[in-house]
């Protein structure tokens, strides 16, 4: 009676295990399939977005670029001057710096983990498996008031001081849309080590047969956070490839007089 228990409870956890990692696939897929299609998301192969955000009072234009092989960038227009952040040639991270108004470059664990980040494009579940990434569906929750399905996602490990921490993402998807309108993950490092990221997605729309979240507010959860929002995205884009690539100094030398 033990034995047929014991194996009774197995294969009610074995059942349960596969109920769920297919329920999970079907949310992903039933999220492609309502934005666009995932052959459409498929054949993407790069998007320049455009959007503004809000820094007391004062609308500051942003543009940022994606492509398909994880190259990207951000550039913000303030007060008459162009600022590039979070710039990826593929192997080199760099960005202005605020004070100085000069480009530098990121450390190589921040440039080690954009390359682990640079499969994520167009979005990290398409074909996740392929990435070596997994999900598991951990059930339901209310969330800004509205029924959601919970997702975790987990995707290659970060480094953080030169050590692999686990890299994961809860989402949180619209039952009624199948729409992620929450990400939650757990920051690892620097003051606010510990706490929730959280990013809000909302005003989805159309592009060209494809659904973007129109505004996206992301910040430390019940602690505030900044709003970006979308004017427009171009798909699949001709770029110009010098766009990524660290510029070369624009340090005027003096020049040195002889008698």
């Amino acid at each position: 009676m033990k034995i047929k228990l014991i194996l009774l409870t197995l294969l009610t956890i074995i059942t349960s295990l596969n109920v769920s990692a297919q329920t999970a696939d079907e949310i992903v897929d039933t999220y492609f399939e309502n934005t666009g299609g995932i052959d459409n998301w498929r054949a993407l192969t790069g998007m320049i977005a455009k959007a503004t955000i809000n820094q007391q009072g004062m609308e500051i234009p942003i543009t940022m670029v994606f492509l398909k092989d994880g190259r990207q960038m951000m550039k913000f227009e303030l007060q008459g001057k162009e600022l590039s952040q979070g710039v990826f040639d593929g192997e080199v991270v760099w960005g202005h710096n605020f004070m100085t108004m000069e480009p530098e470059k990121s450390d190589s664990e921040t440039a080690e983990n954009m390359k682990r980040e640079s499969g994520d494009f167009p979005d990290p579940f398409l074909d996740y498996k392929d990435k070596g990434f997994t999900i598991e569906l951990l059930g339901e929750e209310t969330v800004e008031g509205v029924e959601c399905f919970k997702v975790k996602l987990t995707k290659k490990p970060q480094l953080v001081d030169g050590q692999e921490v686990d890299n994961i993402n809860y989402y949180f998807f619209d039952q009624e849309n199948f729409v992620p309108i929450v990400v939650e993950s757990e920051i690892k490092s620097g003051e606010m080590k510990g706490k929730t990221r959280q990013v809000i997605y909302s005003d989805y729309e159309e592009v060209d047969g494809l659904y973007f979240a129109f505004s996206i507010t992301e910040g430390i959860k019940d602690m505030g956070a900044q709003t970006i929002n979308f004017t427009s995205f171009e798909l699949n884009p001709t770029v110009d490839d010098a766009i990524f690539k660290f510029p070369a100094s624009t340090t005027i030398e003096t020049p040195v007089i002889t008698e």
